[in-house]
């Protein structure tokens, strides 16, 4: 079966995740098709196939030479973003795009087009796989469960390519921040690996944000509006304040590259209480670390400012910038580099603005760069993947076992 079969057979499998159930996975639909990889990678022939209770499926394909060489791994994850739902998700094959709008869903005037997305434009030409614009399509990430197995497949078809021992894994609930909390790197066994999880050809990333989420709950003192002079505390207005205490400038909207921001994520409440919250973001830790304290002092203000309110700040840090430990074994990210660069892809080294379940394993001592896995526009209905940008993944993963493989055995 080839990447493109085995993608478009993923992606009718529902496993969006959700943030509300408190189980791992999240979502049943995410055991279905981790049964399915299972028997798929049975039967494909590797060994030590295995599904845990929590839905991280992982296998071996064996080393096929008698040189050592550094046990690698390639990691992608099984579920979709609750963004938008991933259930009935029919993808369609827009043959030769043609560089004008692409019609998703007639009858909703769903349009997917190149005025709205210029990127568009670099695959003119190209087969493209596209949503019908009800769904999103789930490139992000099976496309790189898709091409991990099928590179996999290629090797064991292709003996002459000599490659050591590689470990693959796929995982649970990677877009509700949870992929690599029951991941064993014990059990994985590999001294470093890539997640197939970037977005457009190229993209070779070991840099991330550092990040936190942080809530703000403020109890308010509702009065009656017209007896309510110097008595009452509007738990909204508080929270508006809040808002207005951090810098305009260093919102999303505003930023890019290297540079971090304070986003907020949600606020309800009414006049007698009111929750504000928000993610905090910063590629430097010292910064990052700058802009927790930015809000705590914000909090201190507002407490003091409105001492008959009660205003109760948590922040919990969730994943930290993987450089700090990819860089002392840059090796890892110059084999992806010259594996790119041997199949004429251009790299783009750029740092993700966001995370992946290579930056929490990189902290729990698997390095773990990430690479592209060819989708665009993910988490929304004009989501689509170029069919070549997935050929290429495939072949980047088959050209870094044999770069390893070769460097090992050359030393």
């Amino acid at each position: 079966m080839n990447v493109v079969d085995r993608f478009i057979k993923y992606v009718q499998f529902d496993t969006e995740s959700s943030t509300e159930t408190g189980t791992t996975p999240s979502t049943p639909g995410q055991l279905v098709l981790a049964e399915e990889l299972k028997n798929e990678l049975i039967n494909l022939g590797l060994s030590d196939v295995s599904l845990d209770a929590n839905g991280y499926v992982m296998a071996t394909l064996p080393s096929n030479t008698d040189q050592t060489i550094p046990t690698i791994g390639f990691v992608a994850h099984m579920d979709t973003s609750p963004d938008l739902t991933g259930k009935n998700v029919s993808p369609r094959i827009v043959k030769a795009y043609d560089g004008k709008d692409i019609i998703l869903h007639k009858e909703n005037n769903i349009v997917l087009s190149p005025v709205d997305f210029p990127e568009l434009l670099q695959f003119e030409g190209q087969d493209l796989i596209v949503t019908d614009g009800t769904t999103l399509l789930g490139a992000d990430d099976k496309a790189g469960v898709a091409e991990i197995i099928t590179a996999m497949e290629h090797l064991l078809q292709h003996p002459e390519i000599k490659h050591g021992k590689i470990r693959i894994c796929f995982t649970p609930d990677e877009e509700i921040g949870e992929g690599a909390d029951h991941f064993d790197v014990e059990k994985f066994g590999a001294e470093w690996a890539y997640t197939m999880d970037g977005g457009i050809i190229g993209e070779l990333e070991y840099e991330n944000f550092n990040a936190a989420g942080a809530k703000v709950s403020i109890q308010g003192r509702s009065v009656h509006p017209g007896s309510a002079k110097d008595k009452m505390v509007n738990a909204l207005i508080v929270a508006n304040k809040l808002i207005t205490l951090l810098p305009e400038s260093q919102r999303p909207e505003h930023t890019t590259g290297y540079e971090g921001f304070f986003h907020l994520i949600g606020m309800s409440g009414s006049v007698d209480a009111a929750n504000v919250s928000f993610i905090i973001r910063d590629h430097d830790r010292e910064i990052f670390e700058q802009r927790k304290q930015l809000l705590k002092d914000a909090v201190t203000y507002l407490q003091k400012l409105y001492p008959v309110s009660s205003i109760h700040l948590e922040i919990k840090d969730q994943y930290y910038n993987m450089r700090e430990k990819v860089e002392p074994v840059i090796k890892i990210v110059d084999y992806a580099f010259n594996a790119m660069q041997e199949l004429n892809i251009t790299p783009i080294v750029k740092p993700i603005r966001g995370g992946t379940d290579g930056a929490r394993l990189s902290f729990m001592g698997l390095p773990c760069p990430n690479i592209f896995a060819g989708g665009l526009n993910f988490h929304g209905r004009y989501e689509f993947v170029p069919i070549p940008s997935m050929e290429k993944a495939t072949q980047v993963i088959v050209k870094i076992a044999e770069l390893v493989a070769k460097d090992s055995t050359n030393r």
